[in-house]
């Protein structure tokens, strides 16, 4: 407690917070099945059999014959696409969706974001109202273990399709689509900070500099632990795993987007914020792009002004701004496109009554409950990349020495830990634990020790890699989702 203090309490009374009232509220459960969503129901076998007129009784014959495979009876008959196939329709509830595929780690995503989200404002408000002395932050052990199961569940996902033998064209589309990604990424690292800033090349050259100074203080002999090809190719990597990741996620999000837009088409309002709602990620990544934002607003002074439209600082502050609102509009437009995503049962109805040809009644069944079946995987694929997007910025923010006040006032950011790097003479030396040394010096030497370390990631570093990792990420986000809306327009089928 002496040492974390309020933070730690926060983080105690949100654990117990979870505890408590995690069995009895979720923001998850609630979003599935509050806010009005319906699903539509498959007809039984005896609705099918009357549309195909074959008696109840009638078991003889290749339609009506009855198989019995591991102590089941399946009636198999074909129906022809009648024009007379109505489905019901009925609301989700929460006796539904908790049978469901992936729906336990889509629960637990979006609550523990939740409660991850409140610890973060608490520990803004309270180190607005009380500058911290070094203390530990643990809001950032919070965002990064939401990161951390974000990527977790898009791994798990995306694996899904290399673990099923019929998935040969969705393998074949995630490893294109991270070479293709790769390659992309190979081109931003090499383009010129003056044009998109990244900040990469400053965090190297911070991060080189301080960890010399610290391998110096260890008697180690070296300009640097890394090459700058080295580390940028890492990155590229891991940009062609984010992008590969957030493929399917994408394209489902396309179709979504594009059946929303006919699901809303009376609804003017609705249309619009779904439209800005798609084109955010766009405007947040030209956000980085020097010559049509930052220079555009912060240097250029249009007629009849005396100064710029804002400050570096103020800039700064409307790009965190602006990401953690496009977020929450995805969030809060969330039961539109779901609600967009369960129609697509009925427009498989109404696309299998326009087709030659028969269809078996267990064949016409899961066609329909297939789309109810994969609902969590659907919503964590909408709701993972927007998560993983807004804990990445909330790292950026607060890592990277940012403001949330900036637009609202007319103080400079505190520069003095960015430009000025640590010498060698900051730098303690690792302990070594003779047995002459009492446990109490062994440890304040091993604490000396360890701020020395933190002195290497200094808020440079910490801005070129959040801030790159939070720019990829709105890059992949938009890319995908405008391939999937390419493709919807010229190859769309329900």
């Amino acid at each position: 407690m002496a040492l974390l203090g309020t933070q730690l309490v926060i983080t105690l009374v949100m654990v117990s917070i979870i505890q408590k009232l995690g069995p009895h509220f979720s923001l998850a459960r609630w979003i599935l099945c509050s806010t009005g969503l319906v699903r539509y129901l498959y007809p039984t076998d005896d609705e099918l059999r009357a549309l195909a007129g074959v008696p109840k009784d009638k078991h003889k014959g290749k339609k009506g014959s009855r198989n019995v495979e591991n102590g089941k009876t399946y009636i198999f008959h074909c129906i022809e696409p009648y024009d007379d196939i109505k489905l019901e329709t009925a609301k989700v509830t929460a006796q539904d969706v908790i049978h469901l595929k992936f729906y336990t780690e889509y629960q637990w995503l979006l609550d523990f974001a939740l409660y991850s989200s409140l610890v973060y404002i608490l520990t803004e408000i309270y180190q607005a109202v009380s500058p911290p002395k070094d203390e530990v932050n643990l809001s950032m052990l919070w965002c990064f273990l939401v990161v951390m199961f974000s990527v977790k569940l898009l791994v798990s996902l995306t694996l899904q399709y290399f673990e099923s033998q019929e998935s040969v064209g969705e393998r074949s589309t995630v490893i294109v689509t991270a070479f293709a990604y790769l390659l992309v990424a190979m081109m931003v690292l090499i383009v010129d900070e003056n044009t998109l800033e990244l900040g990469l090349n400053k965090a190297y050259t911070s991060f080189n500099q301080s960890a010399a100074a610290f391998l110096e203080t260890q008697g180690i002999d070296s300009s640097g632990p890394a090459s700058k090809l080295v580390l940028k190719f890492c990155l590229a990597v891991w940009c062609a795993l984010v992008g590969a990741l957030f493929t399917f996620p994408g394209l489902r999000m396309a179709k979504m987007h594009w059946d929303s837009l006919r699901y809303c088409s009376e609804n003017r309002l609705q249309r619009i914020l779904l439209n800005i709602s798609f084109a955010s990620p766009f405007l947040l990544v030209l956000l980085w792009v020097k010559p049509v934002s930052r220079d555009y607003l912060t240097n250029r002074i249009f007629h009849g002004m005396m100064a710029p439209l804002m400050t570096e600082h103020a800039f700064d502050t409307m790009r965190l701004i602006l990401i953690v609102s496009a977020v929450l509009l995805r969030l809060a437009l969330m039961p539109i496109y779901l609600q967009a995503y369960l129609n697509m049962a009925y427009y498989r109805v109404e696309a299998q009554k326009k087709e030659a040809g028969r269809i078996t009644n267990m064949e016409f069944q899961k066609k329909i409950a297939a789309v109810f079946y994969y609902l969590c995987v659907v919503t964590l694929q909408y709701v993972a990349p927007g998560i993983l997007c807004l804990y990445l910025t909330f790292m950026y923010k607060t890592l990277g020495n940012y403001s949330w006040a900036g637009l609202f006032s007319d103080a400079v950011a505190e520069e003095c830990s960015v430009s000025s790097q640590p010498a060698a003479g900051d730098f303690v030396p690792l302990p070594s634990l003779g047995g002459e040394e009492s446990i109490r010096q062994s440890a304040q030497q091993f604490t000396l020790a360890l701020d020395s370390l933190k002195q290497v990631f200094t808020v440079d570093v910490y801005r070129g890699l959040f801030g790159f990792a939070t720019w990829w990420s709105c890059f992949a986000w938009f890319a995908t989702s405008s391939l999937g809306m390419v493709y919807q327009s010229y190859f769309s089928r329900v």
